[in-house]
């Protein structure tokens, strides 16, 4: 594992110092991986719902019915089928 070094001004080295104390974590590096993990994770979900938006916004609905997903499940098959040369 690599080590990187931050420069905090006192207040903010007080505040981690406490959330360590007080939060259960094991260390000052501990705290920060799990505030960088919590700000990777929100800017995926971030992701996914900026994609669920743009497939909403994408044309008309159409039903989603079993029908629907039997003739997704055919058509996928066929392309992985190609896709292999099968």
């Amino acid at each position: 594992m690599d080590t990187m070094n931050i420069a905090l001004p006192e207040s903010l080295k007080t505040f981690v110092q406490e959330r360590v104390a007080v939060g259960g974590y094991s260390s000052v590096s501990e705290y920060i991986r799990e505030l960088i993990r919590a700000d990777q994770k929100n800017r995926l979900e971030e992701r996914i719902d900026t994609l669920l938006l743009e497939g909403l916004n994408s044309g008309e609905a159409i039903e989603v019915t079993p029908d629907y997903w039997e003739a997704k499940k055919r058509k996928l098959a066929e392309r992985l089928s190609k896709a292999n040369g099968k």
